[in-house]
């Protein structure tokens, strides 16, 4: 059984997910505003927020998603099963450019990984009983891993680390805590966290580096994750993932202080207390973090423990902020956009990934030179947005939006037809 939707937190999930694809959908990569644009190493643009903000979303919504608190292997199998949908749905991401069958090549070999695609997401999106989820996700799982260690040269060198696959595995640590202990363990488990994760980091020489430090590929992380994931990293850097093996502790910290919220949001209380005590925890959130900055700098790439209390207490601050406006001054005129975003992020994020690397992979006539060819994704930005703006930065912003648009279009018809993909 599920409590009653929060609108507030569909409305920050909806914003996230609305501010994440504008920030990863540029016309060009080499025009963007610095705001939507991550730091260079240290330190925290609102782009660097965006992610944060999805893995606290994500706890916030445990406490109303499972408001019984009863842990057998029924509820076990539910939780492993989400999670490995979530992980395999970003995994197969990093697989679409790299499918290849029967030396297809061209629009036969697009129209076979489309195939797949759709065959892929209606196995990790539909609705079947949980019985065929399990089969279908460790089946997918399983698939996939092997197909990266096989030695076959499409996939020899494919990233395992991403985003979803990050939240899958946050949501399935968050949500066993979240059944298994209370709020005084949570805080005491998320303090041991952080605090474990700065003493690493700090403190432990780093194998064929020497001296603990915080720099970019030369720290504890990067070299665990060159241990562990070799040849399976971001391609950007090769040696190291922002999503990687050991950053990926403190951002199960991030998770359980959404869960915290989420729970302080279920206290059967004045909506005004619930208000004043989140304005309080955001504020000391946001301290904190930044007073453990001087030590331990904010870093998304690494994750750092002052990354995540700072990023937790800006997501506290604007959540309560929006539960302040929509669930208690029961102000909602405004929410549509932002709701039709928040109710429908799983379907938003797989294909607006997979959408870019279809234009991109659909090569046409160059209108300005007939011997040339450009894709598809470059000739809609340069001929149809590009004429219209005179600063690029402009343009490419323009083309960011726009793509936003379609998004919303689609979002609105799912929405108004009821139509929401779960995972």
């Amino acid at each position: 059984m599920t409590k009653e939707r929060l609108i507030s937190l569909d409305v920050f999930r909806g914003f996230t997910i609305l501010l994440m694809t504008i920030v990863n959908n540029p016309g060009s990569w080499a025009s963007i505003y610095p705001p939507l644009e991550h730091a260079e190493w240290h330190g925290c643009t609102p782009t660097d927020l965006v992610f944060p903000f999805f893995v606290f979303i994500m706890g916030t919504a445990i406490p109303f998603a499972m408001p019984t608190k009863h842990l057998d292997l029924s509820v076990f199998n539910k939780i492993l099963v989400r999670s490995l949908r979530i992980f395999c749905l970003g995994l197969y991401l990093a697989y679409f450019s790299r499918i290849q069958l029967f030396g297809l090549e061209g629009i036969p070999l697009l129209l076979l990984r489309l195939a797949v695609t759709f065959v892929v997401a209606y196995a990790l999106l539909g609705n079947f009983t949980l019985k065929i989820k399990t089969y279908l996700a460790i089946g997918i799982f399983a698939i996939l891993l092997f197909l990266a260690y096989s030695q076959i040269e499409a996939y020899q060198d494919v990233r395992i680390p991403g985003v979803l696959q990050r939240i899958g595995i946050v949501y399935f640590f968050t949500s066993l805590l979240y059944l298994k202990t209370n709020l005084k363990t949570q805080l005491l488990i998320v303090a041991s966290i952080l605090f474990g994760y700065w003493i690493l980091m700090a403190f432990v020489p780093v194998p064929g580096f020497g001296a603990p430090n915080f720099e970019k590929g030369t720290n504890l992380a990067a070299w665990v994750d060159n241990l562990l994931l070799n040849g399976h990293l971001w391609s950007y850097s090769k040696t190291w993932d922002p999503e990687g093996v050991l950053s990926t502790l403190p951002a199960i910290g991030t998770g359980i202080l959404g869960m915290f919220i989420g729970q302080v949001l279920n206290l059967q209380i004045p909506k005004i207390e619930i208000v004043k005590k989140l304005t309080i925890a955001g504020i000391v959130l946001i301290i904190t973090g930044l007073l453990w900055d001087i030590i331990f700098p904010i870093n998304k790439s690494l994750w750092s423990s002052s990354y995540v209390l700072y990023t937790a207490g800006i997501a506290t601050i604007c959540l309560t902020l929006l539960y302040y406006i929509i669930d208690v001054a029961n102000y909602k005129k405004w929410t549509k956009l932002f709701l039709i975003w928040g109710v429908n992020p799983m379907i938003v994020f797989f294909f607006s990934g997979i959408i870019p690397r279809v234009l991109s992979s659909i090569n046409v006539q160059n209108p300005e030179i007939a011997t040339e060819e450009i894709n598809l994704q470059t000739l809609i930005y340069k001929f149809g947005i590009v004429p219209y703006f005179e600063n690029p930065l402009n343009s490419s912003l323009a083309y960011a939006i726009s793509y936003a648009i379609f998004w919303s279009l689609i979002l609105w018809v799912f929405y108004k037809k009821k139509l929401i993909f779960k995972v």
